[in-house]
């Protein structure tokens, strides 16, 4: 049989259009989301952002899950920030509906925490574990954190994806393994770079750096 072929034309930016515009800062506080694959590290990064900043910065935190509040809960169990800080969105579909195409679940619960805590400045929005693809809205995140981890192999960046490719800063997680699972560091954050381009990368391992120093400095500089 004959036929045609077709070439392929992957783009590694391409995602699903983005159904709402920049939402202004003025007036309220800055959002940051967290995303990236389930077990990547997006809660304990979450814990210790809250740890470093907690202290000098009036922050609080929106959660989400498919079923569960399982991340809500482990934040308050950790005594990282007042209970009543953190806020838990159950998706009850896959977690990039809630960030990116029905953002209103997350809105509602953010709103709740700025009426709760006038003068709030910052909250940190973490999704659920989700793929390469998962990306917030810039009608809920005003920058967005990415989290790979070694575990995953060294192959991940170069895969791509949104998440990799255009999130405003990459987290290579728990480096701290990379000897256990034969992940090569040079080649994960040669891969990352080149595949961002200017965008910043950060490699850590949250058992040698408890409190990720260099996420919270970039953090600060946002704000």
């Amino acid at each position: 049989m004959g036929g045609h072929t077709h070439p392929v034309n992957f783009d590694p930016t391409a995602t699903e259009p983005d159904p709402y515009g920049h939402a202004p800062i003025t007036g309220r506080a800055y959002r940051i989301g967290i995303g990236g694959p389930v077990g990547s590290g997006k809660t304990a990064l979450v814990a210790a952002l809250c740890r470093a900043l907690g202290d000098e910065i009036d922050l609080a935190v929106v959660t989400n899950d498919i079923y569960t509040t399982e991340d809500a809960d482990f934040l308050r169990k950790a005594g990282v920030l007042d209970v009543e800080r953190i806020e838990a969105v159950q998706t009850g579909a896959c977690p990039h509906t809630a960030i990116r195409d029905d953002i209103t679940a997350n809105l509602d619960a953010v709103e709740r925490l700025e009426e709760k805590f006038p003068g709030l400045e910052l909250v940190i929005i973490e999704s659920g574990g989700d793929n390469l693809t998962a990306v917030f809205s810039r009608g809920l995140a005003d920058s967005q954190v990415f989290v790979v981890d070694v575990a995953g192999g060294d192959k991940v960046p170069r895969k791509g994806g949104p998440g990799v490719t255009t999130a405003d800063m990459l987290v290579i997680n728990k480096v701290d393994l990379a000897h256990l699972v034969g992940a090569d560091m040079d080649v994960m954050t040669s891969d990352a770079h080149r595949m961002r381009g200017e965008l910043p990368v950060i490699t850590q391992s949250l058992v040698d750096t408890p409190d990720a120093p260099d996420v919270a400095k970039w953090v600060r500089s946002l704000l």
